[in-house]
């Protein structure tokens, strides 16, 4: 039986060719990052653990969306437009939606 993360994974490889945008997250942080899956490197990144972001002391909520800002802001500079989004194993809601409509609502399509 697969896990939810690799039927996520399969899906998105399977039918896309874009860079993938995805999402981790911990119980005190979160991370994204943007891979070229062609090349196997990451391109761009960004977490709540990065002293910059974690010397603002925002709640979870505010951090999911300044990490959805400030990659989708990596990933424009790059002349990336266009990813795919990878959640992973969760579900989308909570700190993932926030994230996800945040890099949106930046300029990201997906």
């Amino acid at each position: 039986m697969k896990t939810r993360a690799e039927k996520n994974r399969y899906k998105l490889k399977k039918v896309s060719t874009r860079n993938r945008l995805s999402v981790f997250k911990s119980n005190c942080h979160i991370y994204a990052q943007l891979i070229d899956d062609k090349k196997g490197a990451t391109l761009a990144s960004s977490a709540s653990v990065e002293p910059k972001i974690k010397n603002q002391n925002l709640k979870k909520k505010e951090l999911a969306e300044l990490i959805g800002k400030d990659i989708a802001k990596k990933t424009i500079s790059l002349g990336i437009k266009d990813v795919s989004f990878d959640r992973g194993k969760y579900k989308y809601h909570g700190l993932i939606k926030i994230l996800a409509e945040a890099a949106r609502n930046e300029g990201l399509n997906f």
